[in-house]
């Protein structure tokens, strides 16, 4: 089953719209100029945002996709300019790839300084990741990607100069097919965050580009003038009428 046919399924809408939940809320809060979401033509992630430029981008066109692809280009080398971007989207692209490295190397090329990328990712350490194991699943989407660990990808991210400064995860409902199933594990949904936290299928991961700050030196000369001007001394021939009372 490929992406496209598994995003219909119950399942796939269930994904579609927690995912879409999450950066409908997130999104709306960070400014700038330029904004890029790669891949996941299904969802247009940057709807609420407000930026003047907001564009997607993948590596084929989606029969499904609801976001008109404006770039077709291999996440891994992309031809944008460096500091050009404010805020990049990486919904699923690192598990489908086989050089998810190249892939950040890219997207630290090209943000701006104080820049943010937005990741999502299957959480290889949750129900999600057990149907990979599955002979009967594991051929087909999503199970057929090597699922990365959220402590791997921060480390990845640590190394590449960014700062994580939020994250969440969703869809704690195990994944069964059918939607009557779905509905019957709706439960768990509103529970994980506080029972479950780590568990949930899907994770997402907020960091930013730091930029290594300056510290201005001023020359000596200025601050011995400034201390001049304020503690200039009295001329002796005032201080000498002061005292004498003339």
């Amino acid at each position: 089953m490929s992406m496209d046919e598994w995003i219909a399924t119950p399942l796939g809408r269930y994904l579609i719209e927690r995912e879409q939940t999450y950066f409908d809320q997130v999104v709306a809060d960070i400014f700038g100029f330029n904004a890029l979401q790669i891949g996941f033509a299904q969802s247009d992630l940057l709807r609420t945002n407000r930026m003047q430029m907001r564009f997607a981008a993948a590596a084929q066109f989606s029969e499904y996709g609801k976001v008109e692809i404006k770039l077709l280009t291999e996440p891994g080398c992309l031809p944008i300019a460096s500091q050009s971007i404010d805020l990049l989207l990486l919904p699923h692209v690192l598990e489908f790839s086989a050089h998810p490295h190249q892939i950040l190397r890219e997207v630290e090329r090209v943000l701006r300084p104080e820049g943010q990328v937005i990741i999502s990712g299957f959480n290889p350490f949750s129900l999600w990741g057990l149907p990979r194991f599955l002979p009967s699943r594991k051929q087909h989407y999503p199970w057929n990607g090597d699922f990365i660990s959220l402590p791997r990808i921060k480390d990845w991210l640590a190394l590449l100069g960014f700062d994580v400064v939020a994250g969440r995860m969703c869809c704690y409902e195990p994944p069964v097919r059918s939607e009557k199933w779905l509905r019957r594990f709706h439960f768990m949904e509103p529970a994980g965050d506080r029972w479950w936290a780590l568990a949930g299928g899907v994770y997402f991961l907020q960091a930013k580009k730091k930029v290594v700050g300056m510290h201005l030196i001023m020359p000596n000369w200025n601050r011995n003038s400034a201390a001049k001007k304020v503690l200039a001394p009295a001329p002796q021939k005032m201080i000498n009428n002061r005292i004498s009372g003339q």
